[in-house]
């Protein structure tokens, strides 16, 4: 799995107009699915998002997690984070997973984060979403659960 997370003031989603769900401060997550995936990458990552130390303490560090400050979350399913663009001008997304696969696992992300006691707000899977979001910093980093090609886990 992969994992753009956002630093935000907050954020929304809307489907054909409408606020569909929205956060303050908090983190946007944009999740993408590789077909390999298990549940264990989608407990691994949720468990990173919760902790990652990113919201800044008294002396202005980068050292309270979303949990500390009780923030808020949004995740947000994204395939095309699986775009491999190394060839051409198509991206190609045959390392993304199926949809139903894709739909299975990002649910179980979302569950992971909701044991946490935050409030956790979704977009609507397979659906063209507008997604605003006001980056706070800006704050932006890649998490992957599965190790990289170097053997090493890509977010320790």
């Amino acid at each position: 799995m992969r994992v753009v997370a956002q630093r935000v003031s907050h954020a929304k989603v809307l489907i054909d107009g409408e606020t569909v769900s929205q956060i303050g401060r908090g983190l946007l997550l944009l999740v993408g699915v590789k077909n390999d995936d298990a549940p264990a990458d989608a407990e691994f990552l949720a468990q990173k998002c919760l902790n990652l130390r990113v919201f800044e303490d008294q002396q202005g560090k980068l050292n309270l997690s979303v949990l500390e400050i009780k923030g808020e979350i949004l995740a947000v399913s994204q395939f095309t984070l699986y775009g491999d663009t190394r060839k051409g001008r198509r991206p190609s997304f045959t390392e993304a997973a199926s949809p139903q696969a894709a739909q299975s696992l990002y649910q179980k992300f979302v569950e992971s984060l909701r044991k946490s006691g935050l409030p956790v707000k979704t977009g609507a899977f397979g659906k063209h979403m507008l997604v605003d979001i006001h980056n706070d910093g800006p704050v932006t980093l890649i998490m992957e659960s599965q190790p990289s090609t170097s053997g090493k886990r890509t977010n320790g």
